[in-house]
């Protein structure tokens, strides 16, 4: 489905249950690809009132009130949003945080966090921050491989192998294509961590991006932890499959 017809369902949804944090995080998706930035962080705003610990949603919000020129709102919503990032061990949206506070040349918040305490030699996954099992190897004969191999736990990586299917599954991907590769590539990078800039340092290049809306698509599934009820197995409609 094109932009417009996302746009459309998500407003639906929205307008049948207001309370719904997650229809109203996609719907401030599908506007932020748009190019609707004000309609975007009034929605993630609301999000962020409705499930005051979404701490991507403080992020997002943060972003979207920077891209329509509304810095203050910026500073303020992402200043509480980097304590409750920090707060819940929430690594990723905080480290994006705090980027985004030093672009607006605001402070970034002193959280003090007691520090877990974990039995000598585990194993820490860095995107849970929580211990678990390492990997027996690297999933990837490469330096990506390799750095999944030393951040990333068995147990977060089985998560993502079960995600993956479904992104497969949903928008109909054949991995024999380069296009369609990137696409299940991109949504790997997301969900363990791993930035674009950190992903040309190992491997020389930059990163493959998806096509189309391969990539707003994609960022869905990933908000919604795999759980895709609403779109009713209608995802690999207008992405160009």
């Amino acid at each position: 489905m094109d932009i417009d017809e996302r746009i459309r369902r998500f407003e639906e949804l929205v307008k049948e249950d207001p309370e719904n944090d997650m229809a109203l995080f996609s719907l401030a998706g599908a506007y932020n690809q748009s190019g609707r930035y004000k309609d975007a962080a009034d929605a993630y705003t609301r999000c962020t009132e409705l499930n005051p610990t979404m701490s991507k949603a403080y992020q997002l919000a943060g972003a979207a009130l920077m891209a329509s020129d509304q810095a203050d709102k910026a500073k303020d919503l992402l200043t509480r949003g980097y304590a409750i990032a920090a707060e819940r061990g929430d690594l990723m949206p905080k480290k994006a945080m705090e980027d985004l506070l030093e672009r607006l040349g605001a402070p970034v918040p002193k959280v003090e966090k007691a520090e877990e305490s974990f039995p000598s030699g585990s194993f820490v996954c860095q995107k849970t921050g929580k211990p678990g099992t390492q990997l027996p190897r690297a999933p990837f004969k490469n330096a990506m491989g390799q750095w999944i191999h030393e951040r990333i736990s068995k147990q977060t990586w089985d998560e993502w192998i079960g995600l993956g299917t479904k992104i497969i599954n949903e928008l109909r991907l054949d991995l024999s294509r380069d296009e369609h590769d990137a696409v299940y590539d991109y949504g790997m990078r997301r969900f363990v961590g791993l930035s674009d800039e950190t992903y040309e340092e190992l491997m020389n290049s930059p990163p493959p991006h998806p096509e189309g809306q391969f990539r707003g698509v994609v960022d869905d599934i990933l908000s919604r932890g795999g759980h895709l009820e609403d779109f009713q197995g209608e995802l690999h409609k207008g992405v160009g499959t």
